[in-house]
């Protein structure tokens, strides 16, 4: 779940503007780069228990050593919430505090992997002065729900209201898991929906290959996947795999009247206020239906905003994020790398509700 991730207040007034803002992230190949984004839970070396976010070893002390490095600082209601560097990449906060890596936009794989070992070598240090271990895992191990802590993070208090009407492990989702995402460039719309349909059919393997999250409260969970098994009741109108995406007519346009009409917004920012709006389409807050905001105009800004919200297996912003419980970039850039191969599986036109229906609830990650 990011960051704040966009600042242009261009108005909307069309669904293809908004087609065309995706668009606009299509990239001739020459320029393609590869990211990843790394979560990983932090506990307290002699008790196992997960690091709060205050104190003078907690995780905001962490974020303060991490920026007393390198970076600028990224604020949320004056709490430092995340590190921002030069080249892109960022560090940010989950929910409990699992600690993300947002990477920069790399040319190789041996360069994310180089970005990823020399992050993990700097939390390391910070963990041997502070009494703290980093764990990668898809879902944590020992605690209860109510054992996490919660980060200072605004967006987080109204997802907090809103999860539980939704679905039953959305709160676990938030609290319990981690994850690894691939982020990878597209060259045309045919191109997005092609890797979009790879992707999506490749989700379960990738989950079955990389699963780690075989145990819940210290006792084997029986799942060796326990959290693409949480994501089943998270929520279905943002979650899962819907038939839509690997339809043969699916495309920007038809991605953003997916966003605006079937995925709920959670909140509109304004002058640095996090506006609870939890249930409303993004299209009542473009017709003025959302009481308080008849007369407020959304901007590009929000509809990235809202996109950021939207947790499929595999998603499209302005570049393809591909999502597992714990899936590996090497994997994901050698199966998507070849265009051809993608275009050979689109599905039939048709799809039975029920087929729908599984392909909405398949195991996916966040």
């Amino acid at each position: 779940m990011s960051n704040a991730v966009d600042s242009d207040e261009t108005p909307i007034v069309s669904v293809q503007q908004l087609a065309d803002y995706i668009a606009a992230g299509c990239k001739d190949r020459a320029a393609f780069r590869i990211g990843t984004e790394h979560e990983k839970f932090l506990f307290d070396r002699n008790t196992l228990k997960p690091l709060s976010y205050h104190g003078n070893a907690g995780i905001g002390a962490v974020l303060q050593r991490l920026l007393d490095q390198q970076g600028s600082p990224i604020l949320d209601d004056g709490h430092l919430i995340g590190v921002r560097y030069d080249d892109g990449a960022a560090i940010s906060l989950e929910p409990a505090g699992q600690l993300e890596l947002s990477g920069a936009p790399v040319a190789s794989l041996h360069d994310t992997q180089a970005e990823l070992h020399a992050h993990l070598d700097g939390v390391r240090a910070i963990g041997e002065q502070l009494g703290f271990e980093a764990a990668p895992l898809g879902f944590h191990p020992l605690m209860r729900r109510d054992e996490m802590p919660w980060m200072p993070k605004r967006r987080y208090v109204i997802m907090r209201r809103y999860m539980p009407q939704v679905g039953t492990r959305g709160l676990d989702m938030m609290l319990r898991t981690c994850t690894v995402q691939v982020n990878l460039d597209y060259a045309s719309e045919a191109e997005m929906a092609a890797k979009m349909r790879v992707s999506l059919a490749l989700q379960p393997l990738a989950t079955a290959l990389f699963a780690n999250s075989p145990f819940r409260e210290g006792q084997p969970s029986g799942l060796m996947s326990t959290r693409a098994d949480v994501c089943n009741d998270t929520d279905h109108d943002r979650c899962g795999i819907p038939a839509l995406f690997m339809s043969r007519s699916f495309g920007f346009e038809r991605y953003v009247n997916w966003l605006l009409d079937d995925v709920p917004m959670y909140f509109v920012r304004r002058n640095d206020r996090y506006i609870d709006v939890a249930g409303h389409t993004f299209r009542d807050f473009l017709a003025g239906r959302i009481p308080g905001l008849e007369d407020d105009t959304a901007t590009l800004a929000d509809f990235a905003d809202h996109m950021t919200t939207a947790f499929t297996s595999v998603s499209t912003r302005v570049c393809k994020a591909a999502r597992c419980a714990s899936s590996r970039a090497m994997w994901w850039r050698s199966q998507t790398k070849d265009y051809a191969p993608a275009r050979a599986m689109t599905p039939p036109a048709t799809m039975k509700r029920n087929t729908s229906r599984r392909l909405r609830t398949s195991p996916q990650a966040r």
